[in-house]
């Protein structure tokens, strides 16, 4: 990319976020590798007081590490986009309340209620999707050299969308799931990650991995031999489950900590039904623990990250776009796990799909390393669970309601026929202030119900 004298212009959509905090961290620890000027946090009027509170911890916090430094706050996302560098990704449309509905929506019907996954994870791409695209397009014309680094969830169909249908090829997507695999299998070994050579593969919050040491030798077979004698848990946000010995050493590889729900679904459905029962589902957790965070963020004396944050459950999310955006700048080439254009890497999907996939970061982008063919037990899931991400994507552009159907009923953790059509009408309703490519469709159901 042009390297400009005067210094790089950060934006960030959704710049009142919790994680915020951890993205000024990211950037501080990367100062000699980022010649920044301008940091620019831009929010919408619901999220004013959220913004202020984290933008002026920003501003302590780059005023603790000696740095000259502007980071402004404002409302106003053409002014935070314009002439930007890189520009970065991480609002959630509807807030946590829509989040919630998501999960308990769902749950009241017996069904698995997740932010990423499920009913959930589609009706949060729905009201996502169309502003990913009204970004795009505004980055068109205000910033059309800019690289796009999206870790809005669900962020693979998110970047797909933002690239098949924004036309726009400058965008990466980025999960903290691989890091804590990373970290957690690292230990596990009893060695430090930069020592092992992780190998990852899929969609996001759907993908496999191996892991070989630096002299080639695969070690995917200790580490599941390691897992099954300590149950060990990676994600804040899962309850974990132990998996099922037998499947995971047929699979030869390392799940997603979100396989359980694909793996272990009565299982997980029990758990979270109990849950829901108590009021108590991840999204309503998370509520009480952004409020707290809020009011740590609030104290003038506070001038770095909080340990809190972490339980948040996103950690590493802003460290690794700061990462990903040296390297960009840098062509650092470094090894990471990104969802990006899939260019043949992985056999069974799509060419111009978007896959989740270890890459080599340079200046131009991401350049995947090719992984080929999946055993059966791999192919199988995966590949349905892409032509689900599409075609939920096209409903989400499209407000389609034969596509959004269609999405519902091929999803694995949605039960067919009557109910994913009363639960696909029930979601429609309660989310209409977020879909206005559904509003007659909305109308419809809401006349005739």
């Amino acid at each position: 990319m042009v390297k400009r004298s005067k210094g790089i212009k950060i934006a960030t959509i959704g710049g009142g976020s919790s994680y915020t905090p951890e993205l000024i961290e990211g950037y501080i620890k990367r100062k000699d590798e980022l010649p920044i000027k301008e940091i620019w946090l831009v929010d919408i009027e619901e999220g004013k007081e959220k913004l202020e509170i984290v933008g002026n911890l920003a501003k302590r916090m780059v005023e603790e590490a000696g740095l000259d430094w502007e980071v402004h706050l404002t409302l106003n996302r053409k002014e935070a986009l314009k002439d930007a560098d890189f520009v970065t990704t991480q609002f959630r449309v509807g807030l946590l309340d829509a989040r919630i509905k998501d999960e308990r929506i769902p749950l009241s019907y017996g069904i698995l209620g997740q932010e990423t996954n499920g009913a959930g994870g589609i009706f949060k791409a729905f009201r996502t999707i169309p502003v990913i695209l009204e970004i795009v397009d505004e980055m068109k014309e205000l910033c059309p050299e800019a690289w796009l680094v999206n870790f809005t969830n669900p962020a693979g169909m998110v970047t797909e969308a933002a690239m098949k249908y924004g036309n726009y090829e400058k965008v990466v997507g980025l999960c903290n799931v691989p890091i804590g695999h990373n970290m957690m299998e690292s230990k596990i070994l009893g060695k430090k990650p930069e020592e092992l050579r992780f190998i990852y593969a899929g969609i996001n919050h759907h993908h496999w991995h191996r892991i070989y040491d630096k002299n080639g030798k695969e070690l995917t077979t200790e580490v599941i031999d390691k897992l099954f004698s300590n149950n060990s848990n990676i994600m804040e946000n899962i309850k974990f489950i132990p998996f099922i010995e037998e499947q995971i050493r047929d699979l030869e590889m390392l799940p997603c900590a979100y396989h359980q729900y694909y793996y272990l679904t009565d299982d997980m459905v029990k758990k979270e039904l109990e849950e829901f029962a108590k009021n108590s589902t991840r999204a309503e957790v998370v509520k009480k623990l952004e409020d707290e965070l809020f009011e740590i963020y609030k104290d003038p004396n506070l001038k770095h990250k909080p340990e809190q944050l972490s339980k948040r459950g996103g950690a590493y999310y802003s460290d690794a776009a700061c990462e990903l955006i040296s390297s960009i700048y840098n062509d650092k080439r470094t090894d990471m796990v990104v969802s990006t254009k899939n260019n043949g890497a992985l056999t069974d999907l799509p060419y111009d799909c978007v896959v989740e996939v270890s890459s080599i970061i340079t200046a131009s982008g991401p350049q995947p390393l090719n992984f080929g063919k999946f055993k059966p037990a791999q192919r199988g899931l995966l590949q349905l669970m892409k032509a689900m991400e599409e075609i939920t994507i096209e409903a989400a552009v499209t407000g389609d309601y034969g596509k959004a159907l269609q999405a519902f009923i091929l999803n694995p953790l949605i039960p067919s026929g009557t109910i994913a059509k009363k639960l696909l009408n029930e979601m429609l309703i309660a989310h209409k202030k977020y879909l206005p490519q559904f509003k007659e469709v909305i109308e419809k159901i809401e006349k005739y119900s």
